[in-house]
């Protein structure tokens, strides 16, 4: 049994929350929030959240970050922009062992850097594991058979994480490619926000299947340039999150991306669905993608209909009229193509 802090009363933290102590463990929640706490402590859930999930009264809930002090496990789940932040303000009241295991998914805003390495830099002393994978919290609180990856540079810390944590419904296999895994993780979420809109204008399932695969092959082109490695896109944290986040209602990215698709406004979409990542993630990877000469098409046309007032038909019919290519170019040399054409 493991003593667990989770800095987070978002539907992810309190779907781990009600995760962790179904499976005996003692769990803190730290919110900033006093009203969802009242709101827990009162009703026994938090319906704007998790509607129907009953948060056991065992959970400790509180508003003092210092509640770390101590813990095997601290699980950070909230939404990226207030990741340096928080971890910041926790940072001092951690013990070098405590491992902090990132769930959240997204680039900063500005630096470019994957949570990890923002957490890193706030609390050098702690390791750092990674938790992603095709995991909505509607179904991880309600117990439906889940199986995400656990990635960590200290394997050693990734299995730690994946014997405290396996049971009946969540499965979780280790991955020591932490930079894939954390792209894989936070691009998918880009792509989901252009499914959806693709289903707001009414496009059928070759849209989205399109969308979605060469979505993957640009999520791949930019984590080989930072080092990942190939077959972690085709695994949970790549491919399995993308599906999941793609086809999914649960996803608010997805359905941020219908609101688009039929005509709302970016800003007026995120405001009626609340957190949705793949909007911040946006506006930093096209700048990355930028930095770094990656060619990622459907994040340039997604960035400009989200910051520039793009129209999203233009877009889709730029996407459709780009030069003819090679399914596999970005792995190709010139030499490698030359040769299949002399074939």
């Amino acid at each position: 049994m493991a003593d667990i802090a989770i800095l987070g009363s978002g539907g992810f933290g309190l779907a781990l929350a009600v995760m962790c102590r179904n499976m005996g463990h003692d769990v803190t929640v730290w919110s900033k929030f006093p009203q969802e706490i009242q709101e827990i402590q009162k009703t026994g859930e938090l319906a704007g959240k998790l509607p129907g999930v009953r948060i056991p009264s065992d959970i400790v809930l509180t508003e003092q970050i210092a509640c770390v002090a101590g813990k095997d496990v601290v699980l950070i789940g909230i939404p990226t922009p207030f990741v340096r932040n928080v971890v910041r303000e926790a940072a001092p009241f951690l013990i070098p062992d405590t491992i902090l295991v990132n769930t959240s998914k997204g680039l900063e805003s500005g630096t470019y850097k994957r949570m990890s390495e923002v957490i890193h830099e706030e609390c050098p002393s702690n390791p750092i594991v990674v938790l992603t994978g095709p995991s909505h919290a509607e179904e991880l609180s309600r117990g439906i058979p889940t199986t995400v990856t656990v990635a960590g540079e200290n394997v050693r810390n990734a299995e730690y994480i994946q014997d405290i944590f396996t049971s009946g419904t969540l499965r979780l296999y280790v991955n020591a490619d932490v930079i894939g895994c954390e792209i894989g993780g936070a691009m998918k979420n880009i792509i989901a926000l252009a499914a959806g809109i693709s289903d707001g204008l009414g496009f059928g399932d070759n849209t989205k299947a399109a969308l979605m695969t060469r979505g993957i092959h640009e999520i791949t082109a930019l984590g080989l340039q930072l080092g990942a490695e190939m077959d972690t896109f085709s695994g949970l944290s790549g491919l399995g999150d993308l599906i999941v986040t793609c086809t999914s209602m649960h996803s608010r990215n997805r359905r941020a991306g219908i609101l688009i698709g039929q005509g709302i406004s970016p800003a007026d979409a995120v405001k009626q669905i609340g957190t949705v990542e793949g909007y911040y993630c946006c506006e930093a990877a096209y700048g990355f993608a930028q930095k770094l000469g990656v060619s990622m098409p459907i994040t340039e046309e997604l960035y400009h209909v989200l910051f520039a007032h793009g129209d999203v038909r233009a877009s889709m019919r730029k996407l459709m009229g780009r030069p003819n290519r090679h399914e596999c170019e970005h792995y190709l040399t010139a030499e490698q193509l030359e040769k299949l054409r002399q074939v």
